[in-house]
């Protein structure tokens, strides 16, 4: 690496996450929850940090920890609760950056059942023979985070799918709890049976929520449904446990998870993210007033890649779902410029690592 090359590594921190790095640094005893959000092909770029998180920085203490995600951000979760993390996520990031789909002729995308007939046999071929040691990890709670369709959104349809996402779009524009007139967050939570599921770790009065228990029956019909993106997937219908009806995306309701956390004094929500703001839902991307930091990410620590740095990656840019459009059919053109970009991300755990080592705090920006 040369001198003038920029930093890779950014820390953001709400006033009370910082005030707690500047008394002790960060512990691993000090994280309560860790979100993973949306994002598709971004969420490449965070898994040489989760290898480094829970296999090993966490380690290092023993507490509970919530695990919440919403579609690639759930499948990183439910990695992080296998019983080898390190080797999950290894292989995440090669299925992910390998994924290919055949675009029939004449046509610009593959249809969406094909790809969700894939992306199901993918997900059988990942979790097959470790579902139930992902359910009972002796320390991480899974939380998997799906968009329930209400009304025209109940169920997919070539006409009542558009509708009734057009009139999400507008309702979602007037308010948050409005959106929860047209989809509901649904949570799947990971507990043993017999036992009492398990409490959500935020708040939930921002939109229409619900939470059913996440086991073997559901698994995969959960996780597939939070990484159902609309149109370029088929949403999943009528998962075990939960309400009938169409499930989609988890980052539809919350693209970021922007939510109201409960922390203890002394504890953080450790954020690995791909970029400084936390924005609410899918249909807030356009929306910038939402996107600033609230009162509800003040316990909060986002650790994600410098902007300056992303603009020195291959094509100046983190990967994204637009480059299987700009590649078409060069797939090993899409696979190198992905694996260059992913391999750079290593800087992003050596920054972290020595930060951690003797933490700056001039480094930590406001959130």
């Amino acid at each position: 690496m040369s001198a003038s090359a920029p930093k890779a590594l950014a820390i953001y921190a709400g006033p009370v996450a910082r005030d707690l790095l500047q008394r002790e640094g960060l512990q691993a005893r000090h994280v309560a929850a860790i979100p993973a959000a949306a994002g598709g092909p971004k969420g490449l770029m965070l898994t040489r940090l989760d290898q480094f998180l829970f296999g090993e920085w966490l380690p290092q203490a023993d507490q509970a920890i919530d695990l919440i995600g919403a579609s690639i951000g759930a499948w990183r979760m439910a990695t992080a609760c296998m019983p080898d993390s390190m080797a999950g996520f290894q292989r995440l990031e090669s299925d992910y950056v390998r994924q290919r789909y055949d675009i029939p002729p004449g046509k610009r995308m593959p249809s969406s059942s094909s790809v969700s007939e894939a992306f199901a046999r993918s997900l059988h071929a990942f979790y097959d023979g470790h579902v139930d040691e992902v359910l009972a990890h002796p320390r991480y709670r899974l939380h998997i985070m799906t968009s329930h369709g209400l009304h025209m959104l109940n169920k997919q349809g070539s006409l009542r799918t558009p509708l009734g996402y057009a009139c999400a779009f507008f309702a979602n524009a007037v308010s948050r709890k409005a959106l929860g007139l047209c989809i509901e967050r649904v949570v799947f939570t990971a507990s043993e049976p017999g036992h009492v599921v398990p409490r959500l770790p935020f708040a939930h009065n921002d939109l229409s929520t619900r939470q059913y228990r996440l086991d073997a029956n559901n698994f995969f019909q959960a996780l597939q449904a939070s990484c159902s993106i609309p149109f370029a997937l088929d949403a999943v219908h009528n998962i075990p446990g939960g309400p009938t009806g169409a499930y989609w995306d988890g980052g539809i309701t919350d693209y970021h998870l922007h939510l109201h956390y409960k922390t203890a004094p002394n504890q953080v929500v450790l954020y690995p993210h791909f970029q400084r703001a936390v924005v609410p839902g899918w249909l807030d991307k356009t929306l910038k007033h939402r996107h600033g930091a609230t009162s509800a990410l003040d316990s909060m620590v986002v650790i994600a890649p410098r902007p300056e740095w992303v603009r020195t990656l291959p094509s100046g840019k983190l990967p994204d779902r637009h480059d299987f459009m700009t590649y078409k059919d060069d797939f090993a053109g899409r696979v190198k410029v992905w694996q260059q970009a992913v391999d750079e991300s290593q800087r992003l755990v050596d920054e972290l690592s020595m930060w951690l080592d003797n933490p700056d705090m001039n480094v930590v920006q406001s959130l």
